[in-house]
C-alpha cells in the first residue's frame, strides 16, 4: 500500500503528482495488467527474442 503524506503548506496537486509518480515506479500497474490473462512461458520467451533481435537491429543501423 502506497502512503503519501501531505506536507505543511503542500498543495493537493503536488501531493497527488507524487502519488503518481510513485504509484507509475512500483510497476504496480502493470503487474495488474500482465496477471488478467495468462501468457505461456514459451510465448513470453519468443517476445523477448523478437525483442532482442529488434533492437540490436537497430543498435546496427546507427552505427
Amino acid at each position: 500500500m502506497l502512503v503519501i503524506s501531505v506536507k505543511e503548506g503542500e498543495s493537493i496537486d503536488r501531493a497527488l503528482k507524487r502519488y503518481k509518480r510513485k504509484f507509475d515506479r512500483t510497476g504496480t500497474s502493470r503487474a495488474l495488467r500482465a496477471r488478467q490473462q495468462f501468457v505461456k512461458p514459451s510465448v513470453e520467451r519468443r517476445k523477448e527474442v523478437i525483442k532482442a533481435a529488434y533492437i540490436q537491429k537497430k543498435n546496427q543501423a546507427e552505427e
